[in-house]
């Protein structure tokens, strides 16, 4: 069965003023589109084309002949958890469990959005960067281009993309606006505490 590109948790207008429905169009509608679309084309015929999302990007990670189907299949995977990354009413603080890990981890909400924006600022080039579990303990990790905790064992809990295509046309080249404005209007705590409670029940 093909893949298809997953329906939104909101509208594309939902996330103004602070992410623009011109970019979330672009964004989803065009970037995204394109590696589903890509992805179809590159698994059609092949044993693949049955598997999972994740099945197929962890088959295919260390397979120098499959980069294409990892970097189309990986960005379908990351750009789907982007979305629910957000949320109209995203922003403020986390609260339960994942509250009081944040602060035994880093030492304050205020803390962890500090390092969780200079890893995504930091990334050079296009990547990621993301809130993750690894051995039970709460991580903040970077990747580059279309890399994806998923292949290094590691939970993701959420995620802000800094391709510029996620942000140029609101922000030009301020991708330290951009991350303050996920991390204060937009980030959905709510996904992030269930992802958490998952991962650590």
């Amino acid at each position: 069965m093909a893949f298809e590109l997953p329906p939104l948790p909101y509208e594309k207008n939902a996330l103004e003023p602070h992410m623009s429905a011109e970019t979330f169009d672009y964004h989803y509608s065009k970037h995204h589109q394109t590696y589903v679309t890509n992805l179809n084309n590159l698994v059609k015929d092949t044993p693949l084309a049955s598997q999972s999302l994740e099945q197929i990007i962890l088959a295919v990670a260390k397979d120098d002949t499959k980069v294409g189907v990892f970097n189309n299949a990986a960005q379908v995977w990351n750009h789907t958890f982007f979305w629910n990354s957000m949320s109209p009413k995203g922003g403020g603080t986390p609260t339960g469990v994942l509250a009081d890990a944040i602060a035994k981890t880093f030492g304050s909400v205020d803390k962890f959005k500090e390092e969780f924006k200079a890893a995504a600022v930091g990334q050079f080039g296009s990547g990621w960067a993301w809130l993750v579990v690894e051995g039970g303990a709460l991580k903040i990790v970077k990747t580059g281009n279309a890399g994806t905790p998923l292949t290094a064992g590691q939970t993701a809990i959420l995620t802000v993309d800094v391709w510029e295509h996620a942000y140029y046309i609101d922000y030009r080249n301020r991708r330290p606006d951009f991350v303050q404005t996920f991390l204060d209007k937009l980030v959905n705590w709510d996904f992030a505490t269930a992802n958490y409670a998952a991962a650590i029940s």
